[in-house]
């Protein structure tokens, strides 16, 4: 989601109702907003203030002094405002709604990719693993009487690793659905996700060619 989101008017209606919820200084706004947005958007102080202090003018909120910070507060005329638009205000909260849930679902399908990819890269070295060992034990069966007894330890490494990718999908997913509903997830949540989880899959394959 982009500034333009907010239709003319829009974006101080948006400051009132975050002032309605409590009295909040400049960043504490411009950091509601990020959170809201889930981190696609977030105002600079050069946007922030031009309008408080015209809702300043207009009656519409307050300020004081708390110390080094100046601290907005809505007014009694800021709430009658507020009041009279809520349809536009609630058309303003569904579209966060939407774009979260939208940024959440993008972040849930990178790491479904990504899971399938690694499950897929470990089944693959487990079947090599497993031919190696075949061919191993067969050239050595004189003497070792066994066959098949490391492709057997590597098929249950497989499943054990299996379990514990399903077992992290599960946690991070559950994770991200709350974290989105908070407006927490973010474009960059997405990027070290993906960063870390392919720094797994080399080191993991690392392990793997080391054999």
């Amino acid at each position: 989601m982009t500034p333009p989101v907010f239709a003319h008017g829009s974006l101080r209606l948006y400051l009132l109702a975050l002032l309605d919820e409590q009295p909040r200084h400049g960043y504490e706004l411009i950091q509601a907003l990020s959170d809201r947005f889930g981190g696609t958007y977030s105002p600079s102080a050069g946007t922030i203030y031009p309008r408080l202090s015209k809702l300043e003018e207009e009656g519409l909120v307050s300020k004081s002094t708390d110390g080094r910070k100046t601290v907005y507060e809505i007014t009694a005329a800021g709430r009658a405002e507020l009041d009279a638009r809520r349809p536009e205000l609630d058309a303003i909260e569904n579209e966060v709604t939407d774009s979260v849930r939208r940024l959440a679902d993008g972040v849930r399908a990178e790491v479904n990719d990504a899971m399938r990819s690694l499950r897929a890269e470990l089944a693959s070295a487990a079947r090599e693993a497993k031919r190696s060992a075949r061919t191993t034990s067969a050239s050595r069966a004189d003497t070792t009487g066994a066959d098949g007894g490391a492709g057997s330890d590597s098929n249950r490494a497989v499943h054990e690793a299996d379990l514990v990718i399903n077992e992290f999908r599960q946690q991070l997913r559950t994770d991200l659905r709350t974290q989105a509903h908070r407006g927490r997830v973010s474009p960059e949540s997405v990027t070290l996700l993906k960063a870390r989880l392919a720094q797994v899959r080399a080191d993991v394959l690392a392990t793997l060619a080391d054999r």
